[in-house]
């Protein structure tokens, strides 16, 4: 499995909704799950993003399919970020040798 964070930002319909915003979470950890993923964790957000998902995909097309299924919600926006362990970062390194 690889990781990835999401970072998340509330659309103008995301945000008249923010009530509903925890329910909202719930369901996405359903979907990352039911993709075969492993929902890592959450935080709210204070800046430039209102959400840090930490969550496991078996590849980047599965990754991909997830973001791109929570912002078809209309209530976020996302950017996809590779993560690499620091395990992962010293293999990356040593093959540049």
């Amino acid at each position: 499995m690889q990781t990835y964070v999401l970072l998340t930002t509330f659309t103008n319909q995301g945000i008249e909704n923010v009530r509903e915003s925890p329910e909202r979470t719930d369901h996405a950890r359903e979907l990352v799950e039911s993709l075969g993923g492993t929902w890592k964790d959450f935080f709210v957000t204070m800046g430039r993003y209102d959400g840090v998902v930490i969550v496991d995909f078996p590849d980047d097309e599965t990754a991909a399919q997830a973001a791109l299924t929570l912002a078809e919600s209309g209530n976020v926006t996302t950017e996809t970020l590779r993560a690499f362990s620091l395990e992962e970062f010293r293999d990356v390194a040593e093959a540049m040798s």
